[in-house]
């Protein structure tokens, strides 16, 4: 019978892999708990018209990328390729927004786009995202970025670069916006790819993202954003800039950072790491005060970002998983219910470790006890069953052993 392949793009994480997003999601707690932040774990299927409505139709994650199928009812449904849409469709359904209010969310979990699988990014990925709503002021978006940059730094990510740049709002991005299409216009339109010539447009910043490289350099002498800044948005882009310096946050301004998603206003950021070697995008985000109220919310200021685990993951290769404290080794087949026993008691008292379920050659307990990586093996056989006694291998220092009477062993941890 053929066996069942698994899905492309689509991992299993067996658990040396999967110690490496558990160490992430306990650090992330961690750090995002002591800036105010609560836990919210949303659906993965969302109706497709709340991607449409906030990402954006033009948007190559929407016209491209979605998992989206009818239901049984023939209702439109979408696996989640991102996770703020949700949040905020959560936010809005629950109805506990006031004026004034600040509300300080965290998620983690699968996210789906249809693309071609590579290293670091699979079709089923995971993210972790933050978002604070009902905060305009440029603090919150500092605190986000100090907020991330510290998590990255507990993760051990200390070559960090933070680019910055300014959206805009809706009052002072139609002018700009106006700019970026004549000058596309005074270009030959044949140069620019087909996606560009799309967009030019209908959404003119998402040419300045292609990554297409005769786009890119093609929207070299293209106007920037930061020319065309309102006074608020001015005050609001040197405030988060002012505060970061002041942090000792180094970043780089960077007028073609657009995000790939179209909600985005203000603040917009990416983090990437020089930890293997090569510049690697880990994190973004940004402000997208209009989203709520596009969706059928308050007027709430939002901001947020989403950091990729697959992408954190690889930088991550040297994580230690953590030592187990004993191996309990059964070298006699009728002392192994016992040792099942003695060991839930171990467990009890908090210590982490394995049993051999049946008896077997020293020898070869000996070799499965070195293979687990135990500080101590735990040794019991017909003699130990007898005596009510544990031998006890220390497997860290100086390799002794000795026996001991089972409740003084116990009473000692």
């Amino acid at each position: 019978m053929a066996k069942v392949q698994k899905i492309k793009g689509f991992v299993d994480l067996f658990p040396d892999e999967a110690a490496k997003f558990t160490f992430m999601e306990q650090k992330a707690r961690e750090v995002f708990s002591r800036y105010g932040f609560g836990e919210l774990r949303t659906p993965i299927l969302e109706k497709t018209e709340l991607f449409q409505k906030s990402i954006g139709e033009d948007t190559d994650v929407v016209g491209k990328e979605m998992f989206t199928f009818p239901d049984r009812k023939d209702r439109s449904l979408t696996m989640r390729p991102e996770a703020t849409a949700g949040v905020v469709r959560a936010f809005i359904d629950s109805k506990t927004h006031q004026p004034g209010k600040v509300s300080k969310y965290f998620t983690f979990g699968p996210m789906f786009r249809y693309e071609r699988p590579q290293k670091g990014r699979q079709r089923q990925f995971h993210q972790i995202n933050a978002e604070i709503f009902g905060a305009p002021e440029a603090q919150a978006d500092a605190e986000l970025i100090l907020m991330l940059t510290t998590f990255l730094n507990g993760i051990g990510l200390t070559k960090l670069t933070v680019e910055l740049n300014s959206l805009g709002c809706h009052e002072c991005r139609p002018a700009y916006k106006q700019a970026l299409i004549d000058f596309y216009r005074s270009k030959d339109k044949s140069n620019f790819c087909e996606d560009c010539q799309r967009r030019m447009e209908t959404n003119p910043l998402r040419v300045l993202d292609c990554k297409v490289p005769t786009c890119k350099e093609l929207v070299t002498e293209a106007p920037i954003i930061t020319d065309h800044l309102c006074d608020e948005c001015e005050t609001h882009f040197t405030d988060v800039k002012t505060i970061l310096t002041s942090a000792n946050i180094d970043f780089t301004l960077n007028p073609r950072l657009v995000r790939g998603l179209d909600y985005y206003v203000r603040t917009c950021f990416e983090v990437t790491s020089q930890d293997i070697g090569s510049q690697t995008s880990v994190a973004g985000g940004g402000r997208y005060d209009g989203l709520i109220r596009n969706l059928g919310g308050p007027d709430c200021p939002a901001t947020g970002f989403a950091c990729g685990m697959e992408r954190l993951a690889l930088l991550l290769d040297g994580l230690e998983a953590d030592t187990p404290d004993f191996y309990l080794a059964v070298v006699d087949d009728e002392a192994a219910n016992e040792a099942m026993l003695f060991a839930q008691e171990l467990r009890g008292k908090g210590l982490t470790g394995e049993v051999s379920f049946s008896g077997g050659s020293m020898k070869s307990r000996m070799r499965a006890a070195n293979k687990s990586g135990a500080k101590a093996c735990l040794i019991m056989g017909g003699e130990e069953l007898a005596n009510k006694t544990i031998t006890v291998k220390d497997m860290v220092g100086d390799r002794e052993q000795e026996t001991l009477d089972r409740s003084l062993y116990l009473a000692s941890i």
